[in-house]
C-alpha cells in the first residue's frame, strides 16, 4: 500500500489526482486501458457517487484504502461487465429513459370507443 496517506489521508491523495489512470495506480488495481478509455466519466462518477455513500468516520487510513480499492474496483466492473447507456450515471440517460417511459403507451390503457 502507498505510504503518501500519512501525510494527508488517502481521501484527500485520491482528491488530488487528475486521471483515473492515477488513482488506479494510487490504489493498486489493475485496469484495461480500452475500458477506461469508453467509459472513464461513467467510472469516476460511479466511484465518487460509491464514496460519497460510504462512511468513513473512525476508520484508520489503511482501512480507508481498502475500502476505497474496492469502491473503485465495483465501480471498474459494473462498466467491464455492462455500458454506460445500460448503467445510467448520467442525469441525462436517466432523463430520456423517464421521457421514453412517459411516451409509451400500454395496450391495457387502450379502450375501443363506442360507435
Amino acid at each position: 500500500m502507498p505510504k503518501d496517506f500519512e501525510e494527508t489521508g488517502v481521501l484527500d491523495h485520491i482528491n488530488k489526482l487528475s486521471a483515473a489512470e492515477e488513482i488506479f495506480t494510487y490504489l493498486l488495481l489493475p485496469f484495461e486501458q480500452p475500458v477506461i478509455n469508453v467509459s472513464r466519466l461513467h467510472i469516476m462518477k460511479r466511484f465518487g457517487a460509491y464514496l460519497r455513500d460510504a462512511d468513513f468516520a473512525g476508520k484508520d487510513e489503511e482501512t480507508v484504502f481498502l475500502e476505497a480499492r474496492q469502491m473503485l474496483k465495483s465501480a471498474y466492473a459494473d462498466f467491464v461487465e455492462s455500458t454506460p447507456l445500460k448503467e445510467k450515471v448520467f442525469k441525462v440517460f436517466r432523463d430520456e429513459e423517464a421521457k421514453l417511459k412517459a411516451r409509451f403507451v400500454g395496450i391495457d390503457s387502450l379502450k375501443l370507443s363506442a360507435e
